[in-house]
């Protein structure tokens, strides 16, 4: 398969046609939008794979993945030489979280470009990519940076948004088999905050509500997706999370002024408490069986969306495992007291702001 090398590459262009766009020994994806570096990751580690796949060994892919902010050099230089038996010849590593270990590591690293370890592929997830240090220029030119940031304003954000709308048309297609119309994707744009996440998420149930033959329009966008409800709800969700008492509770009085049924709001807010709580659970099992596990794996298998992974971390500490641990127990008591002599909405209210003032700080 025929490839031009780009050695700096938004996520959404290297996303939509991966195959242009040749690794180097040292790849790094960078930025603060954590569902664009899970899913940029993804593909680059499947794409490796198949390409691999198309080799003389045909047993796909090693690779290994280590947590930057404990991780040291020498393991992961251990794991860039392992070869198998009976695998495939090349080696991928992935450093997830590796700020810390760029800061620690940076020379060696700086070092291992200049002489790397072949057919081994180094993958460095980062939120900061300074562009002006060595590293970033010596990857830059014989590597590959996929920066995973979304722009808050200006023409990088109108590009952004072409090249988004572009991307969900491509996902709806190739991951979920219907056709999304250019004014649905439009129309999703303008209702939703440009989070990609959420529209992606957004997209797959669209697709779910489609016929077959039918593609995703204005109409059934205009009919299943919210706008100022849906993300005042999960800003109010989040500010709960976060300890902050006070604004989740004005972003409740404002839903609750425009209309919107507390009957409709406590399943969105379980939605996310009940994973703190899955997670809290799985955190304190690994510690009873002495086999210990990150906050951020432990939210991993309670569920949580891998772009809400990094902000949920430090709602879960805030919450802290006393909380987290009676989380199940506050939602089935709220969700009984709406069902029974609570039902009023004044008194349903009442439940919500509970919930609510029990998450403060």
């Amino acid at each position: 398969m025929a490839k031009t090398p780009t050695t700096i590459v938004a996520a959404l262009q290297y996303l939509t046609a991966p195959d242009k766009h040749q690794p180097g020994p040292l790849c790094a994806i960078a930025g603060d939008d954590a569902f664009l570096r899970h899913e940029v990751r993804t593909t680059l580690v499947r794409e490796l794979s198949r390409d691999d796949q198309e080799g003389d060994s045909g047993e796909g892919l090693a690779c290994e993945s280590f947590d930057g902010r404990v991780a040291e050099m020498p393991d992961v230089m251990d794991a860039l030489r392992e070869r198998s038996l009976f695998g495939a010849k090349r080696r991928i590593v992935v450093v997830e979280e590796a700020d810390a270990m760029v800061k620690r590591c940076r020379e060696k690293f700086e070092q291992y470009l200049e002489k790397p370890i072949a057919d081994a592929i180094l993958v460095l997830e980062v939120k900061t990519w300074p562009g002006n240090t060595r590293l970033a220029k010596a990857v830059a030119k014989s590597g590959l940076t996929i920066r995973c940031q979304v722009p808050t304003q200006g023409r990088e954000l109108t590009e952004f948004t072409k090249q988004l709308k572009g991307w969900l048309i491509h996902v709806a297609r190739t991951q979920h088999e219907v056709e999304l119309q250019r004014p649905a994707v439009d129309l999703l744009l303008e209702q939703l905050p440009t989070e990609v996440g959420i529209l992606c998420q957004e997209v797959a149930k669209l697709s779910l509500l489609t016929t077959e033959g039918k593609a995703i329009d204005a109409e059934l966008v205009r009919k299943h997706v919210g706008s100022w409800r849906t993300r005042k709800t999960w800003d109010m969700i989040d500010a709960a999370a976060e300890g902050r008492a006070a604004e989740a509770l004005d972003q409740l009085d404002r839903l609750l002024a425009a209309g919107e049924e507390p009957h409709a709001l406590l399943p969105q807010m379980a939605s996310t408490f009940r994973r703190f709580a899955a997670a809290a659970r799985s955190y304190e099992r690994a510690e009873s069986r002495r086999q210990p596990i990150s906050l951020r794996t432990a939210l991993q298998q309670s569920g949580m969306p891998p772009f809400k992974l990094s902000s949920a971390e430090g709602q879960l500490k805030q919450i802290g495992r006393p909380r987290a641990k009676q989380l199940y127990g506050w939602l089935l008591a709220a969700d009984l007291q709406l069902k029974g002599y609570n039902s009023t909405k004044e008194r349903a209210r009442r439940v919500l702001e509970t919930l609510i003032v029990r998450l403060a700080k």
